[in-house]
Protein backbone atom coordinates (compact mmCIF):
# COMPACT_ATOMS: atom_id res chain seq x y z
CA UNK A 1 0.00 0.00 0.00
CA UNK A 2 1.18 3.49 -0.82
CA UNK A 3 -0.47 6.70 0.31
CA UNK A 4 0.19 10.32 -0.60
CA UNK A 5 -0.68 12.58 2.35
CA UNK A 6 -0.94 16.35 1.92
CA UNK A 7 -0.93 18.61 4.99
CA UNK A 8 -1.50 22.36 4.70
CA UNK A 9 -1.41 25.27 7.14
CA UNK A 10 -3.01 28.34 5.65
CA UNK A 11 -3.81 31.72 7.15
CA UNK A 12 -7.06 33.19 5.83
CA UNK A 13 -8.06 36.80 6.63
CA UNK A 14 -11.69 37.90 7.15
CA UNK A 15 -13.75 35.73 4.82
CA UNK A 16 -16.79 33.51 4.43
CA UNK A 17 -15.46 30.75 2.19
CA UNK A 18 -18.13 28.19 3.07
CA UNK A 19 -21.41 29.15 4.71
CA UNK A 20 -24.25 27.23 6.30
CA UNK A 21 -27.98 27.49 5.62
CA UNK A 22 -28.18 30.76 7.57
CA UNK A 23 -25.27 32.37 5.72
CA UNK A 24 -22.85 32.05 8.63
CA UNK A 25 -19.33 30.66 8.11
CA UNK A 26 -19.33 26.96 8.97
CA UNK A 27 -17.89 26.00 12.35
CA UNK A 28 -17.24 22.90 14.45
CA UNK A 29 -16.36 22.20 18.06
CA UNK A 30 -13.02 20.44 18.52
CA UNK A 31 -10.93 20.22 21.65
CA UNK A 32 -13.80 21.82 23.55
CA UNK A 33 -13.68 25.11 21.65
CA UNK A 34 -15.33 26.56 18.57
CA UNK A 35 -13.30 26.29 15.36
CA UNK A 36 -13.69 27.77 11.91
CA UNK A 37 -14.49 25.05 9.38
CA UNK A 38 -14.50 24.74 5.61
CA UNK A 39 -16.18 21.59 4.36
CA UNK A 40 -14.33 18.99 2.34
CA UNK A 41 -16.93 19.40 -0.41
CA UNK A 42 -16.05 23.07 -0.80
CA UNK A 43 -12.35 22.35 -1.24
CA UNK A 44 -12.97 19.38 -3.55
CA UNK A 45 -15.12 21.62 -5.73
CA UNK A 46 -12.28 24.15 -5.83
CA UNK A 47 -9.89 21.41 -6.97
CA UNK A 48 -12.28 20.21 -9.69
CA UNK A 49 -12.71 23.77 -10.96
CA UNK A 50 -8.95 24.31 -10.94
CA UNK A 51 -8.52 21.19 -13.06
CA UNK A 52 -10.94 22.56 -15.65
CA UNK A 53 -9.22 25.95 -15.73
CA UNK A 54 -5.73 24.49 -16.26
CA UNK A 55 -5.08 23.54 -19.91
CA UNK A 56 -2.72 20.79 -18.75
CA UNK A 57 -5.36 19.24 -16.48
CA UNK A 58 -8.61 19.97 -18.32
CA UNK A 59 -8.61 16.51 -19.91
CA UNK A 60 -8.94 15.06 -16.42
CA UNK A 61 -11.79 17.37 -15.49
CA UNK A 62 -15.24 16.04 -14.73
CA UNK A 63 -18.79 17.24 -15.21
CA UNK A 64 -21.35 16.79 -12.43
CA UNK A 65 -24.81 17.66 -13.67
CA UNK A 66 -28.45 16.68 -13.99
CA UNK A 67 -28.37 18.03 -17.53
CA UNK A 68 -26.25 15.29 -19.10
CA UNK A 69 -28.83 14.67 -21.89
CA UNK A 70 -28.46 18.28 -23.03
CA UNK A 71 -24.67 18.17 -22.74
CA UNK A 72 -24.47 15.04 -24.91
CA UNK A 73 -27.03 16.40 -27.36
CA UNK A 74 -25.09 19.65 -27.73
CA UNK A 75 -21.82 17.76 -28.27
CA UNK A 76 -23.44 15.70 -31.04
CA UNK A 77 -25.04 18.75 -32.66
CA UNK A 78 -21.69 20.55 -32.66
CA UNK A 79 -20.33 17.70 -34.77
CA UNK A 80 -23.45 17.15 -36.89
CA UNK A 81 -25.68 20.27 -37.07
CA UNK A 82 -28.25 18.28 -39.05
CA UNK A 83 -29.03 16.35 -35.86
CA UNK A 84 -29.97 19.49 -33.94
CA UNK A 85 -33.71 18.89 -34.19
CA UNK A 86 -33.28 15.51 -32.50
CA UNK A 87 -30.80 16.73 -29.88
CA UNK A 88 -33.05 16.05 -26.87
CA UNK A 89 -33.97 12.57 -28.09
CA UNK A 90 -30.33 11.69 -28.78
CA UNK A 91 -29.06 13.08 -25.48
CA UNK A 92 -31.76 11.37 -23.45
CA UNK A 93 -31.33 8.01 -25.19
CA UNK A 94 -27.55 8.19 -24.78
CA UNK A 95 -27.83 9.02 -21.07
CA UNK A 96 -30.18 6.07 -20.51
CA UNK A 97 -27.81 3.82 -22.48
CA UNK A 98 -24.85 5.00 -20.41
CA UNK A 99 -26.44 4.71 -16.99
CA UNK A 100 -29.24 2.25 -17.85
CA UNK A 101 -31.48 2.44 -14.77
CA UNK A 102 -31.11 6.17 -14.22
CA UNK A 103 -34.44 7.98 -13.98
CA UNK A 104 -35.38 11.16 -15.79
CA UNK A 105 -37.45 14.02 -14.42
CA UNK A 106 -41.02 13.99 -15.69
CA UNK A 107 -41.33 15.50 -19.17
CA UNK A 108 -37.85 17.06 -18.99
CA UNK A 109 -34.50 15.95 -20.46
CA UNK A 110 -32.81 16.07 -17.06
CA UNK A 111 -31.97 13.29 -14.61
CA UNK A 112 -33.47 12.97 -11.15
CA UNK A 113 -30.06 13.34 -9.53
CA UNK A 114 -26.58 14.55 -10.38
CA UNK A 115 -24.37 12.35 -12.55
CA UNK A 116 -20.58 12.60 -12.67
CA UNK A 117 -18.82 11.93 -15.96
CA UNK A 118 -15.47 12.94 -17.39
CA UNK A 119 -15.31 15.46 -20.22
CA UNK A 120 -13.30 12.98 -22.27
CA UNK A 121 -16.02 10.39 -21.74
CA UNK A 122 -18.65 12.83 -23.01
CA UNK A 123 -16.53 13.43 -26.10
CA UNK A 124 -16.14 9.70 -26.72
CA UNK A 125 -19.89 9.19 -26.38
CA UNK A 126 -20.53 12.00 -28.87
CA UNK A 127 -18.04 10.47 -31.31
CA UNK A 128 -19.77 7.09 -31.03
CA UNK A 129 -23.16 8.67 -31.69
CA UNK A 130 -21.89 10.53 -34.74
CA UNK A 131 -20.39 7.32 -36.09
CA UNK A 132 -23.82 5.66 -35.83
CA UNK A 133 -25.10 7.71 -38.82
CA UNK A 134 -28.15 8.94 -36.95
CA UNK A 135 -28.95 11.30 -39.84
CA UNK A 136 -30.51 8.32 -41.57
CA UNK A 137 -33.20 8.06 -38.88
CA UNK A 138 -33.32 11.65 -37.64
CA UNK A 139 -37.07 11.91 -38.26
CA UNK A 140 -37.90 8.77 -36.27
CA UNK A 141 -37.31 8.98 -32.49
CA UNK A 142 -37.93 5.26 -32.02
CA UNK A 143 -35.29 4.38 -34.60
CA UNK A 144 -32.86 6.81 -32.96
CA UNK A 145 -33.38 5.14 -29.58
CA UNK A 146 -33.01 1.67 -31.07
CA UNK A 147 -29.80 2.55 -32.86
CA UNK A 148 -28.31 4.16 -29.74
CA UNK A 149 -29.31 1.19 -27.59
CA UNK A 150 -27.28 -1.05 -29.89
CA UNK A 151 -24.08 0.97 -29.39
CA UNK A 152 -23.31 -0.44 -25.92
CA UNK A 153 -22.48 3.00 -24.54
CA UNK A 154 -22.63 1.49 -21.05
CA UNK A 155 -19.01 0.36 -21.45
CA UNK A 156 -17.90 3.97 -21.96
CA UNK A 157 -19.29 4.83 -18.54
CA UNK A 158 -17.47 1.98 -16.83
CA UNK A 159 -14.00 2.42 -18.34
CA UNK A 160 -11.70 5.26 -19.26
CA UNK A 161 -12.59 7.46 -16.30
CA UNK A 162 -11.51 11.07 -16.16
CA UNK A 163 -9.01 11.92 -13.46
CA UNK A 164 -11.65 13.78 -11.44
CA UNK A 165 -13.91 10.71 -11.37
CA UNK A 166 -10.96 8.44 -10.48
CA UNK A 167 -9.98 10.76 -7.62
CA UNK A 168 -13.33 11.77 -6.17
CA UNK A 169 -15.41 8.73 -7.04
CA UNK A 170 -18.97 8.37 -8.24
CA UNK A 171 -22.13 6.82 -6.86
CA UNK A 172 -25.07 5.84 -9.06
CA UNK A 173 -27.67 4.23 -6.82
CA UNK A 174 -29.64 2.74 -9.71
CA UNK A 175 -26.59 1.25 -11.44
CA UNK A 176 -24.03 0.08 -8.84
CA UNK A 177 -21.72 -1.28 -11.54
CA UNK A 178 -21.04 2.36 -12.43
CA UNK A 179 -19.96 3.24 -8.90
CA UNK A 180 -16.34 4.35 -8.53
CA UNK A 181 -14.75 4.28 -5.09
CA UNK A 182 -12.89 7.53 -4.50
CA UNK A 183 -9.10 7.24 -4.48
CA UNK A 184 -8.72 10.42 -2.43
CA UNK A 185 -10.17 11.52 0.87
CA UNK A 186 -10.36 15.16 1.94
CA UNK A 187 -10.85 16.33 5.51
CA UNK A 188 -12.86 19.32 6.60
CA UNK A 189 -10.48 22.21 7.18
CA UNK A 190 -10.38 23.35 10.82
CA UNK A 191 -8.84 26.37 12.45
CA UNK A 192 -5.86 25.51 14.63
CA UNK A 193 -7.20 27.87 17.30
CA UNK A 194 -10.40 29.04 18.90
CA UNK A 195 -12.36 31.23 16.52
CA UNK A 196 -14.33 34.33 17.45
CA UNK A 197 -17.94 33.89 16.39
CA UNK A 198 -20.54 36.46 15.44
CA UNK A 199 -18.33 38.89 13.55
CA UNK A 200 -20.41 40.94 11.15
CA UNK A 201 -19.67 43.44 8.42
CA UNK A 202 -22.40 46.07 8.50
CA UNK A 203 -22.67 47.72 5.12
CA UNK A 204 -24.74 50.33 3.34
CA UNK A 205 -25.20 50.94 -0.37
CA UNK A 206 -25.79 54.43 -1.68
CA UNK A 207 -28.44 55.09 -4.32
CA UNK A 208 -26.49 57.21 -6.81
CA UNK A 209 -29.60 58.89 -8.22
CA UNK A 210 -30.92 59.78 -4.78
CA UNK A 211 -27.57 61.27 -3.89
CA UNK A 212 -27.62 63.37 -7.05
CA UNK A 213 -30.98 64.71 -5.95
CA UNK A 214 -29.55 65.59 -2.52
CA UNK A 215 -31.61 62.92 -0.78
CA UNK A 216 -30.13 61.34 2.34
CA UNK A 217 -30.23 57.75 3.47
CA UNK A 218 -29.03 54.44 2.12
CA UNK A 219 -30.48 52.49 -0.75
CA UNK A 220 -29.64 49.24 0.99
CA UNK A 221 -28.47 48.14 4.43
CA UNK A 222 -27.24 44.69 5.35
CA UNK A 223 -24.76 42.53 7.23
CA UNK A 224 -22.40 39.73 6.20
CA UNK A 225 -20.98 37.37 8.79
CA UNK A 226 -17.29 36.44 8.56
CA UNK A 227 -14.37 35.00 10.46
CA UNK A 228 -10.61 34.74 10.07
CA UNK A 229 -8.50 31.70 10.83
CA UNK A 230 -5.33 29.73 10.35
CA UNK A 231 -6.62 26.48 8.88
CA UNK A 232 -5.20 22.97 9.03
CA UNK A 233 -6.12 21.05 5.86
CA UNK A 234 -5.51 17.41 5.03
CA UNK A 235 -6.06 15.11 2.06
CA UNK A 236 -4.79 11.65 1.18
CA UNK A 237 -4.61 9.62 -2.02
CA UNK A 238 -4.50 5.82 -2.17
CA UNK A 239 -2.22 5.05 -5.09
CA UNK A 240 -3.56 1.49 -5.33
CA UNK A 241 -7.14 2.70 -5.71
CA UNK A 242 -6.16 5.47 -8.11
CA UNK A 243 -4.31 3.05 -10.39
CA UNK A 244 -7.29 0.67 -10.30
CA UNK A 245 -9.71 3.48 -11.19
CA UNK A 246 -7.48 4.42 -14.13
CA UNK A 247 -7.50 0.85 -15.50
CA UNK A 248 -3.90 0.18 -14.44
CA UNK A 249 -2.31 3.26 -16.04
CA UNK A 250 0.49 3.79 -13.52
CA UNK A 251 2.16 6.75 -15.25
CA UNK A 252 -1.15 8.57 -15.51
CA UNK A 253 -1.91 7.81 -11.86
CA UNK A 254 1.46 9.25 -10.85
CA UNK A 255 0.86 12.44 -12.84
CA UNK A 256 -2.65 12.78 -11.46
CA UNK A 257 -1.66 12.25 -7.83
CA UNK A 258 0.97 14.98 -8.02
CA UNK A 259 -1.40 17.31 -9.87
CA UNK A 260 -3.96 16.75 -7.13
CA UNK A 261 -1.40 17.46 -4.39
CA UNK A 262 -0.39 20.75 -5.98
CA UNK A 263 -3.92 21.80 -6.83
CA UNK A 264 -5.32 20.89 -3.42
CA UNK A 265 -2.63 23.01 -1.80
CA UNK A 266 -3.20 26.07 -3.98
CA UNK A 267 -6.91 26.06 -4.93
CA UNK A 268 -9.36 28.20 -2.96
CA UNK A 269 -13.14 27.98 -2.49
CA UNK A 270 -15.09 30.86 -4.01
CA UNK A 271 -17.53 31.69 -1.21
CA UNK A 272 -17.97 35.47 -0.84
CA UNK A 273 -14.65 36.13 -2.55
CA UNK A 274 -16.04 39.19 -4.34
CA UNK A 275 -16.69 40.65 -0.90
CA UNK A 276 -13.51 39.58 0.91
CA UNK A 277 -10.91 38.62 -1.75
CA UNK A 278 -9.31 36.15 0.67
CA UNK A 279 -6.99 34.72 -1.96
CA UNK A 280 -4.15 33.45 0.21
CA UNK A 281 -1.66 30.67 -0.40
CA UNK A 282 -0.49 28.13 2.18
CA UNK A 283 2.10 29.15 4.76
CA UNK A 284 3.33 25.57 5.02
CA UNK A 285 2.80 22.44 2.92
CA UNK A 286 3.94 18.99 4.01
CA UNK A 287 3.72 16.14 1.49
CA UNK A 288 4.33 12.65 2.85
CA UNK A 289 4.57 9.31 1.09
CA UNK A 290 3.58 6.52 3.46
CA UNK A 291 3.55 2.74 3.18
CA UNK A 292 1.55 2.05 6.35
CA UNK A 293 -1.65 4.11 6.36
CA UNK A 294 -2.93 7.65 5.82
CA UNK A 295 -2.15 9.79 8.86
CA UNK A 296 -3.99 13.02 9.61
CA UNK A 297 -2.22 15.40 11.96
CA UNK A 298 -5.39 17.16 13.11
CA UNK A 299 -4.64 15.92 16.62
CA UNK A 300 -1.81 18.44 16.78
CA UNK A 301 -4.49 21.07 17.33
CA UNK A 302 -6.83 19.24 19.72
CA UNK A 303 -5.33 21.68 22.20
CA UNK A 304 -5.99 24.97 20.42
CA UNK A 305 -3.04 27.14 19.52
CA UNK A 306 -2.60 30.17 21.72
CA UNK A 307 -0.20 32.89 20.71
CA UNK A 308 -0.27 35.78 23.20
CA UNK A 309 2.90 37.07 21.54
CA UNK A 310 3.54 36.62 17.86
CA UNK A 311 1.25 35.16 15.22
CA UNK A 312 -0.84 32.02 15.06
CA UNK A 313 1.02 30.59 12.05
CA UNK A 314 4.46 30.03 13.70
CA UNK A 315 2.82 28.50 16.77
CA UNK A 316 0.70 26.24 14.54
CA UNK A 317 3.74 25.10 12.60
CA UNK A 318 5.56 24.28 15.84
CA UNK A 319 2.65 22.19 17.12
CA UNK A 320 2.29 20.41 13.77
CA UNK A 321 5.91 19.33 13.33
CA UNK A 322 6.25 18.33 16.99
CA UNK A 323 3.10 16.22 16.86
CA UNK A 324 4.19 14.66 13.56
CA UNK A 325 7.52 13.59 15.02
CA UNK A 326 6.09 12.34 18.32
CA UNK A 327 3.34 10.35 16.59
CA UNK A 328 5.81 8.45 14.43
CA UNK A 329 8.04 7.79 17.45
CA UNK A 330 5.05 6.48 19.37
CA UNK A 331 4.07 3.99 16.66
CA UNK A 332 7.53 3.22 15.33
CA UNK A 333 6.65 4.45 11.86
CA UNK A 334 7.89 7.11 9.49
CA UNK A 335 7.06 8.40 6.02
CA UNK A 336 9.08 7.04 3.12
CA UNK A 337 9.50 10.66 2.06
CA UNK A 338 8.49 13.89 3.76
CA UNK A 339 8.85 17.14 1.80
CA UNK A 340 8.20 20.54 3.38
CA UNK A 341 7.47 23.79 1.60
CA UNK A 342 7.61 27.00 3.64
CA UNK A 343 9.21 30.48 3.42
CA UNK A 344 12.54 31.25 5.09
CA UNK A 345 11.02 33.81 7.47
CA UNK A 346 8.69 31.18 8.88
CA UNK A 347 11.54 28.79 9.64
CA UNK A 348 13.41 31.61 11.38
CA UNK A 349 10.37 32.59 13.45
CA UNK A 350 9.68 29.03 14.59
CA UNK A 351 13.33 28.63 15.52
CA UNK A 352 13.51 31.95 17.36
CA UNK A 353 10.16 31.78 19.15
CA UNK A 354 9.75 28.03 19.71
CA UNK A 355 13.36 26.78 19.59
CA UNK A 356 12.35 24.24 16.94
CA UNK A 357 14.46 23.76 13.84
CA UNK A 358 12.30 22.76 10.90
CA UNK A 359 13.47 20.21 8.33
CA UNK A 360 14.92 21.93 5.23
CA UNK A 361 12.38 23.59 2.95
CA UNK A 362 12.10 22.96 -0.77
CA UNK A 363 10.38 24.91 -3.55
CA UNK A 364 7.03 23.34 -4.38
CA UNK A 365 8.05 21.91 -7.76
CA UNK A 366 11.26 20.46 -6.29
CA UNK A 367 9.27 18.85 -3.49
CA UNK A 368 6.88 17.33 -6.02
CA UNK A 369 9.84 15.91 -7.96
CA UNK A 370 11.14 14.32 -4.75
CA UNK A 371 7.74 12.83 -4.00
CA UNK A 372 7.36 11.65 -7.59
CA UNK A 373 10.62 9.69 -7.41
CA UNK A 374 9.50 7.86 -4.27
CA UNK A 375 6.02 7.15 -5.61
CA UNK A 376 7.46 5.94 -8.90
CA UNK A 377 9.64 3.41 -7.10
CA UNK A 378 6.75 2.21 -4.96
CA UNK A 379 4.13 1.70 -7.65
CA UNK A 380 6.48 -0.13 -10.01
CA UNK A 381 7.62 -2.66 -7.41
Amino acid sequence: MTFLDVHVLQSVPPSNLNRDESGSPKTATYGGVLRARVSSQAWKRAVRDAFLNDPNLAKDGGLRTRQLPRVIGDAVTARRPALGAASDVIGTAATLALFKKVKLAKNKPITEYLLFLGHDQVERVADALVAADLEEVVEDPDQIRARITGLDLHELGIKGHAGAVALFGRMVADAPELNVDAACQVAHALSTHKVVSDQFDYFTAVDDESRRQDETGAGMIGTIEFNSATLYRFATVSMRDLIANLDGETDRALDLALAFAKTFATAMPTGKQNTFAAHTRPDLIMINVRADQPVSLAGAFEEPVRAPEGGIVPASVAQLVTYHSEQDKMYGTSPLTSALIYPAWLGDRVNDEKQIELPPAQPLDTALDTVRATLGERITQ
